[in-house]
């Protein structure tokens, strides 16, 4: 039959052949056939193995177990445990004179043992266990064939019974622990294993074989470690290594939390890590499981770093397998000893660039785990030269922990930028959309390296145009600071120069906008930035325009409608341009950081800590909350809402949050888009107050929010570039598509005169407000903000920022400088506007932050102001 079947060539043979088969073995049971009826069942395990159904031969097991014959019970038994399981209930015998017998049954015990079975039986089995012939004492499970002769069953089957019924765990605790006293390997190794599996299910006998049990499994390792050469156990020149693999596990079971077991193994876990041979399976085998122990143990340490030394001679071995099993076991001795897994930095990074997906991605993630501030460099560095050379499936895994480490790890800017051009110049294509957010918001953040990063981003481009996220970056990048790139602006010692011209710059933009693999999103930005190159080049305005007219037609909508708005921005709103096409606010990194991290930052409750000292004599609370901060009225601060717009939107000037509405007479009229916003935007519009500056429109994103949900509501120095145009002299809103607007209006002279003010004084620094309105706006009032040192050392880097209630709206201009002279030399003045929504009901009142470097040492100074004159 089995040569029958063999020869088939299609599985409808095969059936038809297990068919007739089948057919004569139902035939031979009908006719009660004794005299074939062992080898019909031999037959039907054969083909049960292949699938077919049985169950028509199940009672030929029962009837052949009650048969006298040996050989017929052997098949019988062997049918039972193939045929039949835990389900259905048979009649074993355990008491049969024979011990061979006995075995066969509780070969048939261990396999099919329900938990009704093993209550019934378990006494039996443990009188079977404490049998003086070590023939019975092994137990045959699924993992084991039946092995003639000298094989006790009765240890294994006790298995199978504490497995089913833990309750029984302690009746068989003695038993176990005399087991380990055998010198019969196969009663000893069985006995190993029902201690082991005593100890996971009963506390009771893990206590029991810690106190009396360990010493005797010491000296049985050792004694089978110095053990001379025995051809009955010899495995590749090892004693029997299965044995020393089960005695090691059942060691790890018994020191795993606690020190005194532990203590009493050491010195047979180090003599076995030191003289086990490791050019053999049987001895690599051996090895781990020691490995395992060592790590798994309560050790001071000494131990561990042998542990990792064998685990780093792993990683050298030719064998996949081998190499895998260790970088797992190095990742989790990373969480003990982390620097005696430093010394095997070099052979893991050349596991990086191995040949075998698994070890590539497994030694990656061990690496991860092993970079910090001392090694990030070196590291970073050969990972990039590897990623220009990896294979396509790897590069995403390879490029996200690159710029997972750079991030996590970078202490200059400079260092950060540099990393993240290599990564978008070598694998642009795979890095993740927050990975180059990150970037542009570091960038916007680092302002004396403006220069150096648009100049080393023209570079990349040049020589990867087919990375689109680098492309993104620097398109966006010569939008800003295409100046600095043609004036070589911040050039740095360590560039090397480089002659670009406005033609140059408008052409790596144009590449971008034409190339046929760019996306939208990289063809907005590209629009974007020619708009912003053409007030930066006016000598390129036409070319530029002739650019962006190309798109009129353009099949993909939002890219036509940007072209039309652009276009008319360059044909008839030449007075808007300038101020439209600023410089970008520098971008909050922290905000960004809350965003990735999926919410914003959450309000910071009042503290009522003492307050402290500041070096400059000025006290403010031991911790500044912001609500505290900016609720200077009883108004309720609104809470903080998460935008789930696409940070890319924010990058080119949007708030996606609701703009709030005034309400009562005060509410302006609404303009169903707001142009000049949705002209930094991708596919977004936001109602709008007409008849607003267009420097108010420029910053309306910061001033229309709810300001005191976090310090993004502060109007800062920062907001505007240093060439803002003023809101006397800006040009008011109008339709950019109809071109029809009011003109513009004449600066009209000042009203009523009201007091100056001092608004903050102290031993080293004077701001004096002084205050006027324009006729007919009384709700809105001109503050000059003057202010005077009064120290004798030079103040750089001043900033002055301002906060007030949600019922004002503020807009502060450029300060005429951020160095502000010694000793009342000279002065610094800024204007600001404050627009009051409840005019003759509330006061204006403004919490002020001045920041300056004296000195090398930053200096903050704060302070509230209540006391504005009256009717402002």
């Amino acid at each position: 039959m089995i040569r029958a079947i063999r020869a088939c060539k299609t599985a409808a043979e095969e059936r038809a052949v297990v068919r007739k088969e089948c057919a004569a073995i139902r035939a031979s049971i009908n006719e009660d056939d004794q005299d074939y009826r062992h080898r019909n069942l031999a037959k039907l395990m054969f083909i049960q193995m292949l699938g077919y159904p049985t169950h028509f031969g199940q009672m030929e097991c029962l009837k052949l177990i009650a048969s006298a014959g040996f050989p017929e019970k052997r098949i019988g038994y062997l049918g039972l445990m193939l045929l039949l399981d835990e389900r259905q209930e048979v009649l074993i015998d355990l008491n049969h004179s024979n011990q061979y017998i006995v075995g066969l049954a509780l070969c048939a015990l261990g396999n099919i043992c329900s938990a009704e079975m093993a209550r019934d039986l378990a006494p039996v089995v443990e009188r079977l266990l404490q049998f003086r012939d070590p023939n019975i004492r092994k137990k045959k499970n699924l993992q084991h064939t039946i092995i003639q002769g000298k094989n006790a069953k009765a240890a294994l089957c006790s298995i199978r019974i504490i497995k089913k019924v833990p309750d029984l765990a302690e009746n068989f605790i003695n038993c176990a622990a005399s087991l380990l006293k055998e010198k019969h390997h196969g009663v000893l190794i069985t006995g190993v294993q029902l201690c082991a599996d005593l100890c996971k299910v009963s506390s009771e006998a893990l206590e029991c074989f810690r106190k009396k049990c360990t010493e005797g499994l010491v000296r049985t390792l050792r004694d089978i470690v110095n053990s001379p050469y025995s051809p009955e156990y010899d495995i590749s020149g090892i004693t029997d290594p299965y044995l020393h693999i089960r005695l090691l596990k059942l060691l790890r079971i018994l020191g795993q939390g606690d020190a005194d077991a532990s203590d009493r193994m050491t010195d047979i876990l180090a003599q076995v890590a030191t003289k086990t041979e490791s050019n053999k399976n049987a001895g690599n085998a051996i090895l781990y499981e020691c490995v395992e122990t060592i790590m798994s143990i309560e050790d001071d340490g000494g131990l561990r770093v042998l542990a990792i030394n064998i685990l780093g001679k792993f990683l050298s071995n030719r064998d996949n397998n081998i190499r895998y099993v260790a970088l797992n076991m190095l990742m989790r001795a990373t969480t003990l000893d982390a620097q005696a897994v430093q010394r095997h930095r070099a052979t893991i990074l050349d596991c990086v660039k191995d040949s075998d997906a698994s070890i590539r991605k497994r030694a990656l993630e061990l690496l991860y785990l092993l970079v910090n501030e001392n090694n990030v460099k070196p590291l970073i560095k050969e990972l990039i030269e590897y990623l220009e050379v990896s294979d396509q499936e790897f590069k995403g895994d390879l490029t996200a922990k690159i710029c997972s480490l750079v991030e996590k790890f970078s202490s200059e800017k400079i260092w950060y930028i540099d990393q993240m051009l290599k990564v978008l110049s070598e694998a642009g294509n795979f890095v993740k959309d927050e990975v180059w957010h990150a970037l542009i918001v570091v960038i916007s953040n680092a302002s004396d390296l403006h220069g150096y990063t648009v100049r080393a981003l023209y570079r990349a481009f040049l020589t990867s145009t087919e990375q689109e996220t680098l492309v993104r970056v620097a398109v966006w990048c010569i939008g800003e600071y295409g100046d600095m790139l043609v004036n070589n602006v911040g050039m740095l010692d360590i560039e090397d120069p480089i002659t670009v011209t406005e033609c140059h710059a408008v052409d790596a933009v144009e590449v971008a906008i034409k190339r046929h693999t760019s996306d939208l999103t990289t063809k907005a930005m590209a629009l974007i930035a020619l708009l912003k190159i053409s007030s930066r080049f006016p000598s390129y305005s036409e070319r530029i325009k002739g650019i962006i007219v190309q798109n009129k037609g353009n099949l993909v909508l939002e890219l036509q409608q940007r072209s039309i708005e652009f276009n008319r921005i360059l044909q008839k709103h030449q007075n808007i341009r300038s101020a439209l096409v600023e410089r970008m606010p520098v971008l909050d990194e922290a905000t960004f950081s809350g965003r990735m991290a999926g919410s914003f930052p959450t309000a910071i409750s009042t503290s009522s800590g003492a307050p402290s000292n500041l070096p400059n004599g000025i006290a403010k609370p031991a911790t500044a909350p912001i609500p505290d901060l900016l609720d200077l009225s009883s108004d309720d601060v609104p809470a903080p809402s998460s935008s789930g717009g696409d940070f890319l939107q924010d990058l080119l000037g949007v708030d996606l949050s609701p703009t709030p509405a005034p309400s009562g007479a005060d509410k302006p009229p609404k303009a169903s888009t707001d142009v000049l916003l949705d002209l930094l935007s991708i596919g977004t519009s936001l109602p709008v107050q007409t008849g607003s500056s267009a420097s108010d429109i420029l910053s309306s994103s910061q001033d229309d929010k709810a300001p005191f949900a976090n310090f993004n509501g502060l109007a800062s120095l920062s907001s505007l570039s240093a060439n803002a145009t003023s809101p006397a002299n800006a040009a008011p809103m109008m339709d950019l598509l109809d071109g029809h607007g009011p003109g513009p209006q004449k600066p009209e002279e000042n009203g009523q005169a009201y007091p100056s003010l001092v608004a903050y004084e102290s031993s080293s620094l004077r701001v004096m407000f002084n205050f006027s309105k324009q006729p007919g706006s009384p709700q809105t009032t001109l503050i000059q903000a003057t202010f005077t040192n009064l120290s004798s050392n030079v103040y750089n880097d001043f900033l002055f920022q301002a906060a007030v209630p949600k019922f004002l709206q503020l807009h502060l201009d450029p300060a005429t400088s951020n160095t502000l002279p010694a000793s009342g030399d000279g002065s610094i003045t800024q204007n600001l506007k404050v627009t009051n929504s409840q005019h003759g009901k509330k006061s204006l009142v403004m919490r002020v932050r001045i920041a300056y470097k004296t000195n090398n040492k930053d200096v903050l100074e704060e302070r509230q102001i209540n006391n504005f004159p009256q009717n402002l």
